[in-house]
């Protein structure tokens, strides 16, 4: 209820809220129309994450909700309309047909996005990563802290960016522990995001 009463209270100051919820199987998928319920009288965007593999989040391809299942589960109850979506979003868009709000899901998963991914990434210790699942960061703080020009630094990063998934293969069901082992060991609370 103060959730909710906080929402309520950040769109009447006229913000732009968005919520974000990592769904995964067996655990949360059960409240994913309870969530889209939230678009039908109120101008927010909630928008709802494949399961995805980082260190210490116990990932297992048998959690991952796909955005297929999301879209049937939401569309066998409710008329769902597709939107447009911005050239460089992650996420893909629906609205409830009548309803305020909007509903997105970001696939990482099942169908990533890596080819038109323009995202880059600083950690709170100053560090920028060029992917979620890079294993390099480049430090830019201390490079900062020196007085160096950045300009190198950040090309350099954004050069030696992966083709995909910060060069894991793709998320194959039958080869998870190869996923696993791939992953950076920073947790996705260390990246933010």
């Amino acid at each position: 209820e103060r959730i909710l009463a906080n929402i309520e209270q950040a769109i009447d100051k006229g913000l732009h809220v968005k919520l974000n919820m990592v769904v995964m199987r067996g655990v949360n998928d059960d409240e994913l129309l309870r969530f889209v319920e939230l678009t039908r009288e109120r101008n927010v965007h909630v928008r709802f994450i494949e399961f995805m593999p980082f260190a210490g989040n116990k990932w297992g391809r048998e959690r991952v909700y796909t955005y297929a299942e999301m879209l049937g589960h939401i569309g066998s109850v409710q008329a769902i309309e597709k939107l447009n979506d911005d050239p460089h979003s992650t996420a893909k868009a629906y609205r409830v047909n009548g309803w305020r709000g909007t509903f997105a899901v970001i696939s990482t998963v099942t169908e990533p996005f890596c080819g038109s991914c323009d995202r880059l990434r600083l950690t709170a210790e100053g560090k920028m990563r060029n992917c979620l699942f890079a294993r390099e960061e480049t430090d830019l703080l201390s490079a900062l802290r020196r007085g160096d020009d950045l300009s190198e630094l950040i090309v350099s990063n954004v050069r030696a960016k992966h083709e995909m998934l910060g060069g894991l293969p793709p998320f194959n069901p039958d080869k998870q522990e190869e996923v696993l082992h791939g992953l950076s060991q920073r947790p996705m609370v260390a990246i933010g995001g």
